[in-house]
């Protein structure tokens, strides 16, 4: 596609401004789409080095490394962790499941063969630390995947039954799953499209933050939703903003809400 052509997709509009500014990696970040369906042809051990040596080039913070991955190829295993988040059949089919930890484990037993007790690890921030490592090494992870021609798409049902995940995955205490990513070769049958996304105009301010000012964006992003929906046959009702809505209308409407609280504390994460 050109690099119009991605914008065009990318904002679901034909009028989009194209930056004078651009590279091949921009183009890359672009065409970026979520697959739901693979070949069954395996991710190899050499594939996955690539991806995870792209992963570990991500920022940490204060250099801690705050996370850990899991690569789960086994089916039997990937069928237990797909009933655990939904009984999601993307992640049977994909040939390989990588699930990312906050990892607070390593540190603790860092400090404690030094004979430190890591009492800042009971604190929200190094909880926190963990999540945001976790998060900008996965999309390292799916920038390089997509860049050998592989398709993923996250799992964010991974939190619904956090201690049950844990189990599977025999974490210790201080590490907990915070989203899974399915990882394989994109079904040609089934090809995935572009979402759009709101309009800069939403989400980039210009000094000082604005809500009136992305009235006009978000009103179009109902709009380009509505007809992304329509196009992939998707059976969701009303625009963006009501689906949304419906997603944070209250505490019951947050799948594992709950349960991952309850984990937490019972994985040994404090969060004072």
């Amino acid at each position: 596609m050109s690099t119009a052509s991605l914008y065009q997709a990318r904002y679901g509009s034909a009028d989009v401004a194209v930056p004078s500014a651009g590279s091949p990696i921009i183009d890359h970040l672009l065409a970026h789409r979520s697959v739901r369906a693979y070949l069954p042809d395996p991710v190899s051990d050499d594939t996955l080095a690539a991806i995870i040596a792209a992963a570990q080039s991500a920022a940490s913070s204060s250099n801690l490394h705050a996370w850990s991955v899991v690569a789960v190829r086994d089916p039997a295993r990937k069928a237990r962790l797909a009933e655990l988040a939904g009984d999601q059949e993307h992640i049977r089919q994909a040939p390989l499941l990588l699930v990312w930890l906050a990892d607070l484990a390593r540190l603790e037993a860092v400090a404690q063969k030094l004979g430190e007790t890591p009492a800042a690890l009971d604190y929200l921030e190094m909880f926190e630390v963990g999540v945001i490592d976790a998060a900008l090494a996965a999309q390292n992870a799916v920038t390089a995947a997509e860049s050998l021609g592989l398709g993923t798409v996250y799992i964010g049902a991974m939190r619904n039954r956090p201690e049950d995940v844990a189990a599977e995955l025999q974490l210790p205490p201080k590490v907990v799953a915070m989203f899974g990513l399915c990882v394989g070769t994109p079904d040609p049958q089934q090809p995935a499209s572009v979402k759009p996304r709101p309009l800069q105009s939403v989400v980039l301010h210009q000094e000082t933050y604005s809500l009136p000012a992305q009235q006009a964006g978000l009103e179009y992003y109902d709009s380009a939703m509505s007809a992304f929906y329509t196009s992939q046959g998707m059976k969701v009702r009303g625009t963006w903003s009501n689906h949304s809505t419906k997603r944070v209308r209250d505490a019951g409407s947050l799948s594992g809400r709950d349960r991952l609280v309850e984990a937490l504390s019972n994985r040994g994460f404090a969060l004072k």
